[in-house]
């Protein structure tokens, strides 16, 4: 899959509708390669939708989705999940199996999808929780974990691929300001060093502006601004000012 152009990912005109309820109503936005393009929007605006078509978890009803320049809608379904071994995603709620270890969870992606031996699957384990600092939870089940340790080893998860593309669906919700930080750091280093594109959705304004290097707003079923964070700060667009003061009070209240 070798992409003839710059975008790691492209949605084209992309449509979804639930019955008689449209959802997204054509969007378009693109994303380069180690590019982290935060998506912001109203409650129950079709984010996490968004995310789950991108992951092929969910089929528009129309318009394309490329990754590396292949229109996932179009694959076959053993074409589409070689195409889903290069992407990770970390779920608003951890999405782990309680009744398996962090070692379990973590390695459950290469159990299914590689053809790793037991000793590479073990070593790439240690690598991914020592890169969330829980390298030491390794053998402790969910249910002894914080709901921050948890997204951690989800993100451990999303990475034992050595993924091109992680979706976070709102990493940081519910979280505390240092572990947040410590989230949006996780973030920024996997841009920097590990050279991964990230896609973020999150009400979260704080994280938001300090992972971003691209922003988009979906508003009605579409893409309405796309820009920069120092655009976004300055947008005159009457809902963007308004979500962005109401949340920018909302996460000084929680501090």
């Amino acid at each position: 899959m070798n992409a003839t152009t710059e975008n790691l990912v492209e949605m084209r005109d992309v449509h979804f509708q639930f019955t008689d309820k449209v959802i997204l109503d054509g969007v378009n936005f693109a994303v380069r390669d180690r590019e982290v393009l935060v998506i912001m929007g109203l409650s129950a605006g079709g984010k996490s939708t968004l995310l789950s078509i991108m992951m092929g978890l969910l089929k528009p009803t129309g318009g394309s989705v490329l990754f590396k320049n292949e229109d996932l809608t179009r694959l076959s379904r053993s074409k589409l999940n070689r195409a889903r071994t290069h992407m990770g995603m970390v779920y608003q709620n951890a999405a782990l199996i309680s009744s398996m270890t962090v070692r379990e969870n973590v390695g459950l992606p290469l159990e299914e999808l590689s053809d790793k031996t037991d000793k590479e699957i073990a070593t790439i384990i240690d690598q991914k929780l020592e890169l969330v600092g829980l390298k030491d939870a390794r053998d402790k089940l969910p249910s002894e974990l914080s709901g921050g340790m948890q997204k951690r080893v989800g993100l451990a998860r999303a990475l034992a691929m050595e993924p091109e593309l992680v979706l976070f669906d709102e990493p940081t919700a519910g979280l505390d300001p240092i572990t947040t930080e410590t989230i949006d750091d996780l973030i920024n280093q996997l841009r920097e060093k590990q050279k991964v594109t990230s896609i973020i959705v999150t009400h979260e304004m704080e994280s938001a502006f300090a992972v971003a290097t691209r922003m988009a707003f979906l508003y009605e079923g579409r893409i309405i601004l796309e820009g920069t964070p120092e655009e976004f700060r300055h947008s005159a667009t009457p809902i963007i000012s308004k979500f962005l003061s109401s949340y920018s009070k909302h996460d000084r209240a929680k501090a």
